[in-house]
């Protein structure tokens, strides 16, 4: 598991440049700073002399109320207002609603190397649009081998040994009108709210590997309609080779689980052999996951149902193949 200790600046305007509107005010001298933390801030109570839990380390964002504050005073209060401000080591500062920046902003920030950027955003919006980018840059981050499709928009992380047919498989999912997400490196991230966003990575985003025929471009020859750029993970589909001595999971009560970042999904161990389709057990998965989400769970009702009838039986007319089988469900 890795987590960013943080960002240029310069990535954050790069990054942000178009969403957030950002106009850069100031000279690129302070590109090399580091933003280290997710959260924003409003130094309102700094530019007011309260700087004792000033919490500096982060991107500071100056709205209405802020330049409104340095605009009623004086000019040698001004002065000293903004300077209190930027002699703390500041990775950027934002002004919003397109307010008109004091002049001396910016040349003290000039001076210490601190970007300064305009928005015509609101505070409000610029501060949730922030957090978003934020949650992504600073969550915790893992990468695993393997493919991503959303099926049904249910997200299958096909996962397995080097050379088992992951690809193939979301090859055929795509085919058949599903959306690959990643193939061969899955970059998994966990969001505030524990959940699970695969993506691929740059370099090979929507491209996939097939042995013998060599790399394909998945979005060239299937369109937009096959590809999207992330998707939540809701179950891993582990591939495996066909033991007749392995024990696999028949009734689907014994739920296997994985733990990736924290958040805990279900694995499915899927034993491979010839003959079986293996595209269609996927799309199977995907819509009896949906099934579960909308409250029923196939195994369990089955379960029900067959305990009902056994006991409906009288107890000599019970035989031991059903106590067996109630007993295996149990």
């Amino acid at each position: 598991m890795t987590t960013n200790e943080f960002i240029s600046v310069m990535t954050f305007y790069k990054d942000n440049r178009e969403r957030l509107k950002l106009t850069l005010v100031t000279s690129d001298n302070g590109f090399s700073r580091h933003i280290t933390k997710g959260d924003t801030h409003r130094p309102g109570l700094a530019l007011a002399g309260f700087v004792d839990l000033f919490t500096y380390d982060r991107v500071q964002v100056l709205g209405n109320t802020e330049i409104r504050y340095l605009k009623s005073l004086d000019e040698q209060p001004r002065i000293q207002s903004i300077d209190r401000l930027i002699e703390f080591e500041i990775p950027c500062i934002i002004v919003t609603n397109d307010n008109t920046i004091p002049p001396h902003l910016i040349q003290a920030a000039t001076r210490r190397y601190i970007s300064v950027f305009s928005t015509p955003l609101s505070t409000t919006n610029l501060i949730h649009l922030m957090g978003d980018y934020m949650d992504m840059k600073f969550a915790p981050q893992t990468s695993i081998h393997g493919s991503l499709v959303d099926v049904y928009g249910v997200g299958l992380l096909v996962t397995g040994r080097s050379g088992i047919g992951k690809s193939e498989v979301a090859l055929d999912l795509v085919e058949r009108g599903h959306r690959l997400v990643a193939d061969d490196v899955v970059l998994i991230t966990r969001t505030a709210d524990d959940v699970l966003i695969g993506k691929g990575t740059e370099l090979s985003e929507h491209h996939l590997e097939l042995r013998g025929a060599g790399i394909i471009d998945i979005k060239k020859i299937f369109g937009i309609r096959g590809v999207r750029l992330r998707k939540r993970i809701e179950v891993e589909i582990h591939l495996v080779d066909w033991d007749s001595k392995t024990s696999y999971e028949r009734t689907g009560l014994d739920k296997n689980m994985i733990t990736i970042l924290g958040v805990t999904i279900p694995k499915i161990i899927l034993p491979i052999n010839p003959g079986k389709n293996m595209t269609v057990i996927c799309e199977t998965i995907a819509m009896n996951e949906l099934l579960k989400l909308h409250g029923y769970n196939t195994a369990q009702e089955f379960n029900k149902r067959l305990k009902a009838y056994i006991r409906s039986k009288d107890k000599n007319g019970v035989t031991k193949r059903a106590e067996k089988f109630l007993k295996d469900f149990e």
